[in-house]
């Protein structure tokens, strides 16, 4: 069974390459890999070395450390606990469930928001406040 560390870690892997809309074919011949190792990755078969994760923190565009960010500490049972990162309030951050990041809809959603300049992102946001108020 995996460790849940391994499967946070993978989870992050497929968030971000998702949201740059690489395949698994592309972001393995990045690292000289097989793309089946990249789906034992992001499903938490297959552990990530050290050295892996810097090749594939390389090819995302992001520092080793975003693999682990929302994790605050590991529990005595091998489990870990989420933190509230990235500013939101503790009891907003609950309401997120992990799934929710990684469907294909809310990576098209982030992928147009940041595709805006800052006004009409400013709107937006504004405009999505407004109407999870009235809901």
């Amino acid at each position: 069974m995996a460790h849940p560390i391994d499967l946070h870690v993978g989870q992050r892997l497929r968030q971000r390459r998702c949201l740059l809309g690489m395949t698994q074919q592309r972001l393995a011949e990045a690292v000289g890999i097989k793309f089946q190792q990249i789906q034992k990755y992001e499903s938490g078969a297959n552990r990530v070395s050290a050295s892996r994760l810097w090749a594939l923190a390389n090819a995302l565009e992001v520092s080793v450390s975003y693999f682990f960010d929302d994790l605050s500490q590991t529990k005595p049972n091998g489990s870990f606990a989420h933190s509230a990162a990235g500013g939101l309030a503790e009891d907003q951050a609950a309401l997120i469930e992990p799934e929710v990041l990684s469907e294909k809809e809310t990576i098209d959603l982030v992928r147009a928001y940041y595709g805006l300049s800052e006004e009409p992102r400013r709107r937006l946001l504004d405009l999505a406040k407004t109407l999870a108020g009235a809901a």
